[in-house]
């Protein structure tokens, strides 16, 4: 039996009796209302800079700046879980990978793409100074990398257009469980070459000056198309834009004021956040200033921004990474 404190309870019953008040009188009350009546559940993933988000908003308060009612969020060490509990509904906010968000969306899972905030700048794969020197040397190697993940079907996509090699067959992967995984089995000189995202990448570089970035996936791509390629994001569930439609714009509101409010003062968000996030401050202060993790807020509200998802897309279904192109019902709006 679920216990409730007295408190929760007289919370609770105030909001019903309040709704079931003014019904029972005629007065309308706005469907909002119900619908914030009940905590968002959203998540983050330790080690890694999602902590830094959930953690700068919590600081700021800019969750209730901006009408929402969002509980504090889950915290995973797994990113398999991670995902695997927001496809069924454990949790309503997510910040993850708008390509594994596409994938699941394409495979009947009821949510959309509010928009994105940061590049794919922040994948890189790395290796030792007197390593491999090229991606298609890795041919025969091993790779250290999170096979579960939309990092490495991007990765792949990018890597096979552009370089002319696929990683899944020409390279032994070693599959890990979080990007931190990889960085360290490179360090333990268990992998010739690692797959992961900040701030995992800085964290290697300053643990071990020997390490190089040996490809930037989000700089390569934007050099063949000058264009950003958009990675992390947020996606909602379905039920909860359905329940509220004013949620996609309060959602945008907020973690645009986040993202610029991090990138306005970098330093003053890593003392915020502190320790919170499984990182070191000056892992977390060289991941940004390297541009590698690179913060954009770009809304799918917006036809740009949807646009710079769908020519992402074209990697992936060209490479059947994804089985079909997205339609327009994948975008919140």
């Amino acid at each position: 039996m679920t216990s409730i404190s007295r408190r929760s309870f007289l919370k609770t019953a105030s909001v019903q009796g309040v709704a079931l008040g003014l019904a029972g009188t005629g007065i309308w009350l706005p469907q909002s209302a119900y619908a914030q009546a009940t905590a968002l559940k959203w998540a983050n993933l330790s080690p890694g800079f999602t902590i830094l988000i959930t953690e700068y908003i919590r600081a700021k308060g800019l969750a209730k700046k901006h009408g929402l009612n969002l509980a504090k969020p889950i915290t995973y060490g797994s990113v398999p879980t991670y995902y695997d509990d927001f496809v069924v509904g454990n949790y309503d906010v997510c910040i993850g990978s708008w390509d594994t968000f596409a994938a699941r969306y394409l495979a009947g899972v009821p949510l959309q793409f509010v928009c994105a905030l940061t590049t794919a700048n922040m994948i890189n794969i790395i290796a030792p100074k007197g390593g491999v020197t090229s991606i298609k040397q890795l041919a025969g190697k091993t790779l250290a990398a999170p096979q579960s993940t939309g990092t490495y079907r991007l990765t792949r996509a990018v890597v096979k257009d552009l370089e002319g090699i696929d990683i899944q067959t020409a390279i032994k992967i070693q599959n890990v469980t979080n990007p931190a995984a990889a960085v360290t089995l490179v360090m333990a000189d268990r992998a010739d070459a690692g797959l992961s995202w900040e701030p995992s990448i800085s964290s290697g570089l300053i643990k071990q000056p020997d390490l190089r970035i040996l490809y930037n996936v989000g700089q390569n791509y934007k050099k063949k198309l000058n264009l950003d390629l958009p990675y992390f994001g947020i996606a909602a569930r379905k039920s909860v834009i359905d329940r509220d439609p004013g949620v996609v714009a309060k959602l945008n509101a907020m973690f645009a004021e986040c993202v610029a409010g991090i990138m306005g003062n970098v330093d003053e968000a890593v003392r915020i956040v502190g320790t919170r996030t499984g990182i070191p401050a000056d892992v977390m202060s060289l991941a940004i200033s390297s541009n590698r993790l690179q913060f954009k807020h770009i809304s799918m509200a917006n036809e740009k921004g949807r646009e710079t998802i769908k020519t992402a897309s074209g990697f992936l279904i060209r490479n059947k990474m994804l089985p079909r192109e997205i339609d327009a019902k994948f975008f919140a709006s």
